[in-house]
């Protein structure tokens, strides 16, 4: 259960299904709470629960700043297109601001320019300063307070507020929860609760969410691979500000020469469970099912285009529009070559996934140790 689905105040950035698993960086992270312990009043792991889910938070602003270092495999020349690969590497930083469910503004700042999601009412605007393109989405009668924005931001980092609600909706029976050390984040006091998974088989170590003493609010998310004590990936407030941000902020002018594109509002129904790790396949695909459940959910399916094995000469369908160009032949070379009573394949590894791809063509990926994708293969 996400202790977050009934309270939509705490999943008010668009949208909650797309925080991003932002890849590279090979800088140290982990730097966001170097400020001293506080002394807060003891709060059991359930209260922390029950915390979040009555918190009455009327508005805010603020910076977040998203890190990642992964240990990826080399990996430079075998992608190309700028705007993926900026997205994939390095830091970046935004700027939030929120007014109720039904008003809520990301932008993400990099050299690149500046991208914006704004939500007003209805209204849904996109805007990318590089290219002086927009977006406008209205939304249906039907759009519920705080229900996220359909593709708005597929490509913007994740915040706090988004990688919590994906990690408390991952608590079941698989999960050991627990009440970690107090911290100060973007000058607040906050408890950390800690989500640690009980499969040995998961290379998650720990999720660890700062939670504000007063406002319970999330203010940071951090994942430690196992064997590390220094978060593989992390995303927090620098700078927080709970006074409701000014109406201007949700108003989106078109700035002169932009090229807006009207979008449709029809979206398919997600179904029961959809963002809960290890309980559906991501995006309802047929051809991709699940192995296992919980932390050490592995997924299956196929490549694309590719009929008889990775090892063939067979061209992958075409990519949609848009899309970076991939070198498959360089990437599947590039990768180790494992083999065992399931088959033969490539593996591409890192701290927090593993990606078996195997010659007869099929796909296994999860957040797990190798061993359990070979598991998986041999069924």
């Amino acid at each position: 259960m996400s202790v977050l689905r009934s309270r939509p105040v705490l999943r008010w950035l668009v949208p909650a299904t797309a925080a991003v698993a932002v890849i590279g960086g090979g800088a140290a992270i982990g730097t966001f709470a170097a400020e001293a312990e506080p002394s807060l009043p003891p709060r059991t792991a359930a209260q922390l629960l029950v915390d979040l889910q009555t918190s009455r938070l009327e508005g805010l602003s603020g910076t977040v700043v998203q890190r990642a270092d992964l240990g990826l495999p080399p990996l430079v020349g075998l992608v190309s297109g700028n705007e993926l690969t900026t997205m994939l590497t390095g830091t970046h930083t935004l700027r939030v601001w929120y007014s109720g469910p039904d008003q809520q503004r990301v932008a993400l700042l990099d050299t690149l320019g500046e991208q914006d999601v704004i939500r007003n009412g209805r209204d849904v605007w996109t805007w990318q300063s590089r290219s002086n393109t927009a977006k406008h989405l209205t939304l249906g009668g039907d759009a519920g307070a705080g229900k996220p924005v359909p593709d708005a931001a597929a490509t913007m980092p994740a915040t706090p507020q988004q990688a919590a609600d994906l990690a408390l909706g991952a608590i079941d029976p698989s999960t050991e929860v627990s009440v970690g050390r107090s911290a100060t984040v973007a000058g607040q006091d906050a408890y950390e609760l800690v989500l640690q998974p009980r499969d040995k088989d998961s290379l998650v170590h720990q999720l660890r969410i700062a939670i504000d003493a007063k406002q319970h609010v999330p203010l940071r998310f951090e994942v430690l691979a196992k064997g590390s004590d220094r978060p593989a990936f992390e995303v927090a407030f620098t700078q927080v500000d709970y006074r409701r941000p000014d109406a201007d902020q949700f108003t989106f002018n078109p700035p002169p020469g932009v090229t807006v594109t009207e979008e449709k509002a029809e979206r398919p129904a997600a179904g029961p469970g959809a963002g809960k790790p290890g309980h559906a396949a991501p995006s309802g695909d047929p051809q991709v099912r699940t192995v296992g459940s919980g932390w050490t959910t592995v997924l299956v399916g196929r490549l694309d285009g590719v009929d008889g094995g990775t090892k063939t000469s067979a061209k992958p369908a075409a990519p949609p529009a848009g899309s970076p160009d991939v070198d498959m032949s360089k990437l599947l070379g590039g990768l180790p070559a494992v083999s065992g009573d399931w088959g033969s394949g490539r593996l591409f590894s890192s701290k927090l996934f593993s990606v078996l791809l195997t010659d007869d063509g099929r796909v296994l990926a999860g957040a797990v140790t190798p061993e359990r994708l070979y598991q998986a293969a041999r069924g």
